[in-house]
């Protein structure tokens, strides 16, 4: 029996490049400071997925061509079961509905806060 390596699905946008809110259709903002060694880093325990809503060929080309893709299993616009999602635009559900509903009110994406 092989080694079980959970799974960790990222997003591309905010969190892998410097996307600052402004879309642009087929064109990928550039890789952020520190990604790659981050990805690098996850995948010698976990098997990464990339989650975007991006189109997944240019999300693809994109892993590519910052000779990021080697550490991805795959790329989806799909959220399927893991064991974490790694999301510039995400509130953990901690249990109590009203500290969730003040952060839901109050939520802003870090590259926007600064």
């Amino acid at each position: 029996m092989g080694n079980f390596r959970k799974t960790i699905m990222i997003d591309l946008d905010g969190v892998l490049n410097m996307y600052d809110g402004k879309f642009v259709e087929n064109k990928l903002p550039e890789l952020r400071s520190g990604a790659r060694e981050f990805v690098k880093k996850l995948n010698e325990n976990y098997d990464l997925v990339l989650f975007t809503t991006r189109n997944s060929l240019e999300a693809s080309k994109w892993l590519i061509e910052n000779k990021i893709d080697k550490y991805f299993k795959d790329v989806t616009n799909v959220k399927t079961p893991a064991y974490l999602y790694l999301d510039d635009r995400a509130i953990k559900f901690n249990g109590d509905y009203e500290k969730v509903l003040s952060e839901v009110s109050n939520f802003k994406v870090y590259w926007k806060t600064t």
